[in-house]
């Protein structure tokens, strides 16, 4: 299960991001609660635009952020992208503390936060396969998620206990101090050797021409863009099913988000042990999410909705991490930067649009109306994918193929 850990490059490089995913994940929930709450007419459609700023430049940048990540040295491209957070969160706390901040200014800081974090993702989501070598990546990609998910299990429930003692400056510094170990471990480390990319133009559009050319990439990326589109709006569903609909305050708020971290810790865990990512572990898996999703809107209590989000997390942090060891194993080490830039992009693609809907759906039609049409999405993803599984017994092989080959 730890076996990428053995490498002492990558140990360091887990533990730097481990401790930075926790202030992120702090930070999420701090501001999330300042627009929908703290704030002057907070309400769920706030939460959703405040996704969207986040997510935009991940939309707009994701291919020149690739390109960079194949050029450039990524730890370089990681160091200054952290660099650039730490100031901008730490700005917006100073704004909280000072009480100069409004919507306007969250939304704005969060936009240029986003094009930070545009650049950092493709660098940081690529460099483990430098690191670790492909025998080792599905491992290495697996305990990357488990990073990411053991911070969501803390940092919502630690954010909102603080919030609930004290205040939401507080827990915005203290996330923003945590992104000090990231920046210490890019000092710290070597550069990691990777296959020369020349200095040539078009390299954008030669990413762009390589996924378009396989058919097996495009069909992995749909479900990355539907999952990304419709499946995490948890910061808006969580936030508005807690206050609305149950009548519960920022401690219960972050335990949802505690909850949830659980199963998708348990899923990057699980990943880590496989030898080998399969398509009928994404396929399994999503058919759970839309399961467990619908169960989770239709709850009828506030710890019955918490309880489902455990499952919840499990099947789609599972069905998100297979399809990423699949690419991050098919596509040429040339481009895996730009590919994962794809990926980057795909996972937010729809979200600047698809947030603010889902809010003002909170808003006009109720809280639970914020899974349940997210959830048909991904129904309708799925019945999409099986469909052309069903017909392309030649791609389903050629998925599997290059997977088992690349290992």
């Amino acid at each position: 299960m730890f076996t990428s850990l053995r490498n002492r490059d990558y140990r360091r490089f887990f533990v730097g991001i481990s401790i930075a995913n926790l202030g992120v994940w702090m930070n999420h929930t701090a501001l999330a609660w300042l627009v929908l709450v703290v704030l002057p007419n907070g309400r769920a459609s706030n939460v959703g635009l405040l996704l969207a700023a986040n997510f935009l430049p991940g939309l707009l940048l994701s291919p020149l952020a690739g390109a960079f990540a194949d050029r450039y040295r990524k730890r370089m491209i990681i160091l200054w992208s952290q660099v650039a957070m730490t100031l901008i969160t730490a700005l917006i706390a100073a704004l909280i503390w000072t009480q100069h901040i409004n919507l306007v200014t969250v939304l704005s800081l969060a936009l240029l936060n986003g094009v930070a974090k545009t650049f950092d993702g493709p660098a940081r989501s690529s460099m483990p396969a430098e690191l670790v070598g492909l025998d080792k990546l599905a491992n290495a990609i697996s305990l990357g998620s488990a990073s990411w998910n053991s911070a969501r299990l803390l940092g919502p429930g630690i954010a909102g206990g603080l919030i609930a003692l004290s205040d939401t400056a507080p827990v915005v510094m203290l996330g923003t101090a945590t992104y000090a170990a990231l920046i210490l471990t890019m000092l710290s480390m070597p550069d990691p050797e990777r296959p020369a990319v020349a200095k040539q133009r078009g390299q954008i559009r030669a990413g762009f021409r390589y996924v378009w050319q396989r058919s097996d990439l495009m069909l992995l990326l749909f479900v990355v863009f539907m999952m990304g589109s419709f499946a995490f709006n948890f910061a808006i569903s969580n936030a508005v099913m807690a206050t609305q609909l149950y009548g519960r305050g920022p401690g219960e708020y972050g335990i949802l988000g505690s909850f949830l971290g659980i199963g998708a810790l348990s899923a990057a865990l699980l990943s880590a042990r496989r030898a080998r990512p399969r398509l009928r572990h994404m396929l399994i898996a999503i058919v759970c999410y839309v399961c467990f999703s619908t169960a989770s809107a239709l709850a009828p209590s506030f710890w019955l909705y918490a309880a489902w989000m455990t499952p919840l997390g499990l099947s789609a942090i599972t069905a998100m991490i297979t399809i990423n060891a699949l690419l991050q194993l098919t596509v040429a080490p040339e481009m895996r930067g730009r590919v994962m830039s794809l990926w980057q992009g795909l996972v937010v693609g729809g979200a600047p649009i698809t947030a603010p809907a889902i809010g003002w759906i909170g808003d006009t039609f109720g809280p639970q109306w914020t899974i349940l049409v997210p959830t048909a999405m991904i129904l309708a993803t799925l019945v999409i994918v099986m469909s052309i599984l069903a017909r392309g017994r030649q791609m389903r092989t050629r998925i599997r193929g290059f997977a088992i080959r690349r290992l």
